[in-house]
């Protein structure tokens, strides 16, 4: 079983920048590790995954250019750095871990979840 914890949310005015962190306890047996957000009153949506190495990265059409998704597994942390934000950016952030590499902008891809992180821009 693999638990994972977000960190890094919190209250930004539009055009500032968040960095939210994802430690696992144990990212061995993943291939990849995302991010997706959760607005009030929305679907979940993909935002951005990176595989087990770091060498493949895909970030959602929604956010082209202002996030960037890395990972330390030293430290067993997957980042996503969130620059010039926007207030449609508020919403719940969660990082998951999958055991395979298909279908990676589909939540039901990714089988451990953690509990998530809200980031809220304000305007």
């Amino acid at each position: 079983q693999v638990q994972l914890v977000e960190s890094g949310g919190g209250l930004v005015q539009a055009g500032g920048s968040l960095r939210l962190s994802c430690v696992a306890s144990d990212y061995t047996f993943t291939m990849y590790t995302g991010w997706f957000r959760q607005a009030p009153g929305k679907e979940r949506e993909f935002v951005a995954t990176i595989n087990w190495n770091g060498g493949a990265t895909y970030t959602a059409d929604s956010v082209p250019g202002r996030f960037t998704i890395s990972r330390d597994n030293a430290k067993n942390t997957v980042y996503l750095q969130m620059n010039n934000l926007k207030s449609e950016d508020t919403a719940v952030y969660y990082c998951a871990a999958s055991t395979g590499g298909y279908d990676l902008r589909n939540e039901h891809t990714y089988v451990y979840w953690g509990q998530g992180t809200q980031v809220t821009v304000s305007s």
